[in-house]
């Protein structure tokens, strides 16, 4: 998995493209918050769920499945009384379902299980360019500069570009509904 920080930086770009000058510290937080929650189910390994079970590490938690009923909870939660929910429930699944795809494209661990409880096959995606960040704390240590510069490349970047292409799109399409 890449670092956490990279995982809520992640969502928080995304929640920040989808919502533009709308994206309210508390939306950006939630949203932070929910691009590291599949990241819990590393609970389960001090239980005995192992690694491979459908709610492993990587497992149900990282599923596109899960991403949309935590969007739903999220959104009917602490944002009942916003406008626009389907919105805002897109906004939450693409930020929860980042984190899969980001575990999916470093080069390490078992896969991700996107389509538990339908399918509890693995997947990585073709093109994995990040650094798996190591569980140990010791050992994350050591990797940090590997890690943390792998992540300002591959997720950094996209993400401020991500940012800005937002703003670009919103500001077309103001100018557009002035005219």
């Amino acid at each position: 998995m890449p670092t956490i920080f990279a995982h809520a930086i992640a969502s928080a770009a995304l929640a920040r493209a989808g919502e533009g000058p709308r994206a309210t510290v508390k939306l950006l937080a939630l949203a932070a918050v929910s691009g590291v929650v599949p990241d819990l189910d590393g609970i389960g390994l001090r239980f005995g769920i192992p690694y491979d079970h459908a709610l492993g590490h990587r497992g149900f938690s990282h599923s596109l499945s899960f991403a949309a009923a935590w969007a739903a909870l999220v959104v009917a939660t602490f944002l009942r009384d916003q406008p626009k929910k389907m919105r805002l429930f897109m906004v939450f699944f693409a930020a929860t379902a980042s984190h899969g795809l980001f575990d999916a494209m470093t080069n390490g661990g078992r896969g991700v299980g996107f389509f538990i409880p339908f399918d509890t096959t693995r997947y990585f995606l073709p093109f994995r360019p990040l650094e798996v960040s190591p569980l140990s704390a010791t050992r994350f240590l050591d990797q940090a500069p590997v890690l943390f510069l792998s992540e300002l490349l591959w997720v950094g970047v996209p993400c401020a570009a991500l940012i800005v292409v937002g703003w670009l799109w919103r500001s077309l399409a103001s100018r557009h509904t002035e005219e």
